[in-house]
This record gives structure tokens, sequence and C-alpha cells, in this order.
């Protein structure tokens, strides 16, 4: 069978979907794809030999360049005779829906990775993003979701095919890549990397941005650094707001508190040298970040957005926080700070947890979900 998968930009299938791509090339399928080349391709679709098809897409639904994208798309798909198209993000997905939509004999799988309308999302929001999905899911044949709540959404939604609504357990994570680590592997990390055994590491990697919410935790950090006078905020990342959030915390007195990383390739080391993962997010799809902390056995305090309480069941194997409550933040991690049984128990259960997300699993679901479509 002819495929194509098709994202806003090429950064997603680099970081998360080839080895979805691989599972259909293994099975005998010819895949191509299409997306805006803003990142370098990755080799490994290049050795899969992936035709692959830049389409400018915009990431804003109203930029005039999406025009040209539709009708790219709608033209590729026509004339290339795709027997399948599988779509994820939101605006790739909704103009290449829509370039579809005339084309009968081509499956349309849509993988929602978190709807742009949610619980608590500006009305705007709900507007154009909620208003662009009822409209395409008209010319859907399945909608594939990884969380509780846009599950929930997607059924509401009126489908080729009502009852094509699925759930998976997110993109799947390389669990080998984060596994426990013992003491003395512990303090040989923190020696190299230069920090102290006595350090209380608080670990965070994310876009440095409004959704993420960095400057939560710095006012967090602000709170606890007379009660936990070794704390330490690692933030992995860059992003719009890095320029506002380090004036912040040189305006609170913490540049010896918190650190920006920038951008990094050693996230496995520096989850394995940590003592807590945290997350202050907004809204999230199913975050990786917190999942790679999970195979890493971190305890865990994040904000209670959807996403986040997908993977994270209050005071079982972390502890969710209201978005903006930066006192609860810090009681938080205070008191997995000064229980050692709690940690224990938290990194136990998420070593437990974990395993429903490993990428092995998940492409296990994938398989049975294109095995209605093949």
């Amino acid at each position: 069978m002819k495929i194509l998968y098709v994202t806003t930009i090429s950064n997603t299938v680099n970081a998360f979907l080839i080895p979805h791509i691989k599972l259909l090339v293994e099975q005998g399928h010819q895949v191509e794809v299409a997306f805006n080349v803003v990142q370098d391709v990755s080799p490994d679709l290049i050795e899969l030999g992936i035709k692959i098809h830049n389409v400018d897409f915009q990431r804003s639904p109203l930029q005039k360049g999406n025009l040209l994208a539709y009708k790219k798309i709608q033209h590729l798909v026509m004339e290339e005779g795709f027997e399948l198209v599988h779509t994820h993000t939101p605006i790739a997905s909704f103009i290449t829906r829509m370039a579809c939509r005339n084309t009968p004999n081509t499956k349309i799988l849509y993988t929602a990775h978190g709807f742009h309308f949610y619980k608590g999302a500006p009305f705007k929001n709900w507007l154009i993003y909620y208003s662009m999905e009822r409209v395409a899911a008209k010319y859907t044949d399945a909608i594939i979701t990884i969380n509780q709540e846009d599950y929930i959404e997607a059924q509401k939604l009126k489908l080729r095919i009502a009852k094509n609504i699925f759930k998976i357990h997110g993109v799947g994570i390389d669990i080998g890549k984060f596994i426990d680590v013992d003491f003395n592997k512990k303090v040989r990390l923190r020696k190299e990397y230069e920090y102290s055994t006595d350090d209380f590491i608080l670990f965070y990697a994310a876009e440095l941005n409004y959704n993420k919410h960095q400057d939560l935790l710095i006012d967090v950090v602000s709170i606890l650094k007379d009660k936990i006078p070794n704390i330490k905020l690692l933030l992995a990342g860059e992003g719009p707001l890095t320029k506002k959030y380090i004036e912040q915390v040189d305006r609170l007195g913490l540049r010896n508190n918190i650190e920006f990383l920038g951008f990094r390739k050693d996230i496995p080391n520096l989850l394995k040298l940590s003592d807590i993962a945290v997350s202050a997010s907004r809204r999230e799809g199913l975050p990786v970040n917190i999942m790679e902390a999970m195979a890493t056995g971190l305890p865990i305090v994040l904000t209670d957005c959807r996403g986040n309480r997908d993977l994270v069941i209050n005071n079982e194997n972390g502890i969710l926080v209201d978005l903006e409550d930066k006192e609860s933040f810090a009681n938080a991690i205070k008191k997995v700070f000064d229980s050692a049984s709690l940690r224990k128990n938290f990194s136990k259960r998420n070593l437990e947890l974990i395993n429903s997300y490993s990428i092995d699993n998940v492409i296990k679901e994938m398989r049975l979900i294109y095995n209605n479509f093949l």
C-alpha cells in the first residue's frame, strides 16, 4: 500500500515518528512523508528509503502560505495515488484533510498529539481549532488520541465512521535510555557535571515559553531556597522567553540556584543525576519529558493539567498541584525532599507504570489500528 505521512514541520517526524514509519516499511508498504523542512531530515528516514516532499505548511492557521500548502498537498495526493494518508499536528492535518475531501478511495487517519482546545483554553482556541476539527472530521476515517480528555472530545466529532476513535499510550519512548540509576552512578555523574552530592536537584526539559510556564518554577525555588539551601533547578531548553526568565532569576537573586542549560542532547544523564522531575505546563498532549523521568525512576511534582494527569496519579507516583499555585508546588517539593520513603515509593511506582508507554507497546497499539485500514 502507498502511504503518506504528513506533519507541519520535519521536527515532529525526527523526534517522535520514525519508529511508526519503520513499522509500515517493515510490513512492506511504500511510505513517503510531507512536511515543511525546518530541521534537517533525520538520516534514519533516508536509510529507510523514504521519499521527502517539502510542503511549506505554516504553524498559524491564518497565514496565507497555507493556501499554497493546500494546493500542493492536494496535487500530491491526487497525482501519486496514496491509498492511506496519516496526518499529525493540527495545521497540516486540517489542510490535508480538506485537500483530500474529494478522494474517497484514500483513507485518512489523524493523530491528535493534544487538541488546542481543552478545558481552560482561551475562547479563541475553541473558536478556531474546535471549528476546524468539526469541519475536518467529516473527511476523517479515524482519530487517534493520546490522553483521556482528547479521547472524550474526539467522540463528540462526527467522523465518516463514528466508532473509529482510538487512544494509545503516546508516541512511545525507548525505556532502555532511561533505566533506573543506582547511587554510585548518580555520584559519578554529579562529579562529572560538577554538582555536589548534597545538592537537591530539580529538572525540567521543555521549550522556554508561556505554555511550559518556567516562571512558576522560578518563583517556587525562591520560596524554597531558605528551606532547602542546596536546592538547584536545571532548565534544559531554549525558547522565546529565555531572556525574560533569566531576568526573573537575577531579580530574585537565584543565580546560584537556577541554571539555564540551553538545548541538550544528554537528557538521560541529566535525569539520572537529578532528584525530582518537575513540570509547570499549562497544557500537554502526553508529555515525553515526564515519561522519560518515569523511566528513570524519578519522583515527579507537576501541574494538574491535561496530559500530566494522564501520567501521574496524585500521591501514587508523584504529586499534582493546581496550575498557578506556587505555594502548593513548593510544599509538594518540600514534602518529597523530607521523605526518603516517599521518594522510594514514587520511584518504584513510576518504573512499573512506564512499561505501558514504551515504544514497543505503542508500536503494538499502532499495528492493531493500522490493521483496520491496510
